[in-house]
């Protein structure tokens, strides 16, 4: 691990978010042995415009108005930056020289109030992590002359409209800058392998401190209780952009004799689909996260029945740590990111192959490949994940 060094981080995601942040737990565990900088994407003016009414954006217009402080501090060692200006809303601007021009003005602005902050923080020669902003970031190596500059690839954002418009051109140049790429996936490290050499996956860290029933103290849900086994289980959203709803429609009609439980809301497709009118399919909706693991544990088997297309080939498959942390069998889609886990998992190619592997992981089951899934997926903490990046990180030290 990485220790008394500056860390300045730059994210799509800001500090004060409401949903989870690899990026911020990354900075929490850096900050452990590292001062680190947390810089929040500046306010622009067509969020200002549409979103005035929110809280957290109320905060950002008082503080470029200097109204608020702009420098916060989190803990000793980790601090968090809201930018003091407003950035010019320029994404779907046609002209390219136009948009270079308002793209550059942006990063120096930006640049401008992260020198400042290094200045009063006392920061040198820092390592500059860019947690995926390909564009107000784009010019930072050049405007902040970083010791060591390291990129950060956690999603395929340039299969989404909005990072597709300039990121299918400027990622790759962005790839290219930094002196190490890091990402959570093998299919994400071959996309910026292909621009730059000095590409490496790292893995992903997880929190499945509740996805743990060692004790067998866990008691199931009252609505899972009269639903016999064998049970096959989803925990998560049901949306028919990431999930085969013919995969799991295949599945309960092939197999009567077992019971579909499916948790999580449901998009206009799943609410249309005829999983609706099997018996043998329970849709639970939405419930809290901190009741998901009493679900997995009356699952027999857990699927994630993926489709693959862009938004989903190359992501981290994070319920798939938190179904292995509970000692579950897990049957899933192959894909790149997934052959992390085929060792741990069952790989199905097709909707008949789901039927068979589920059959064969309910046979195979015992207490030895249980114990193997939680050791697996238990490695998976974030403190395993930042020493990944941090011996990465030393050889350009």
């Amino acid at each position: 691990m990485i220790k008394n060094k500056d860390i300045i981080i730059v994210s799509i995601q800001p500090w004060d978010i409401k949903i989870g942040s690899n990026c911020k737990n990354i900075a929490e565990v850096l900050a452990n042995n590292n001062r680190v900088l947390y810089v929040n994407v500046p306010l622009d003016r067509k969020t200002k415009a549409t979103k005035k009414d929110q809280p957290e954006i109320r905060k950002r217009i008082n503080i470029v108005k200097g109204k608020a402080k702009a420098l916060y501090q989190i803990n000793n060692n980790l601090w968090n930056l809201y930018p003091r200006f407003m950035a010019e809303s320029i994404n779907w601007i046609k002209f390219k020289s136009l948009y270079n021009f308002f793209n550059k003005r942006n990063n120096r602005f930006f640049a401008d109030e992260i020198k400042q902050a290094a200045k009063d923080l006392g920061f040198k020669n820092f390592i500059l992590f860019n947690d995926s902003l390909m564009f107000t970031g784009f010019y930072l190596k050049e405007l902040l002359q970083p010791g060591v500059f390291i990129y950060y690839i956690r999603d395929n954002l340039i299969t989404q409209p909005y990072f597709r418009k300039h990121g299918k051109e400027m990622e790759p140049q962005l790839i290219k800058k930094a002196d190490a790429v890091v990402s959570n996936s093998i299919y994400l490290a071959n996309y910026a392998k292909k621009y730059n050499n000095d590409s490496f996956m790292v893995g992903q860290g997880c929190d499945v401190s509740l996805f743990n029933d060692d004790q067998g103290k866990m008691e199931l849900p009252e609505d899972m209780k009269n639903i016999p086994s064998p049970v096959i289980g989803y925990v998560g959203a049901l949306t028919s952009k990431r999930l085969d709803i013919d995969v799991i429609l295949h599945i309960a009609k092939s197999r009567k004799d077992w019971n579909i439980v499916l948790v999580g809301p449901e998009d206009e497709h799943f609410k249309a689909s005829e999983l609706h009118h099997l018996s043998n399919v329970h849709l639970l909706g939405s419930r809290p996260g901190e009741d998901l693991p009493k679900y997995i544990k009356g699952f027999d088997v857990c699927i994630n029945p993926q489709r693959v297309n862009d938004l989903t080939i190359g992501n981290y498959p994070r319920k798939i740590d938190e179904y292995l942390s509970m000692g579950k069998p897990v049957l899933a889609t192959p894909t790149e990111a997934m052959e992390y886990f085929e060792e741990y998992t069952y790989l199905a190619p097709n909707k008949n192959a789901y039927v068979e592997m589920a059959e064969q992981a309910i046979k195979e089951d015992n207490k030895e490949k249980q114990d193997a899934r939680k050791v697996f997926a238990k490695s998976h903490t974030w403190e395993n994940n930042v020493e990944n990046i941090s011996a990465i990180i030393e050889n350009y030290l």
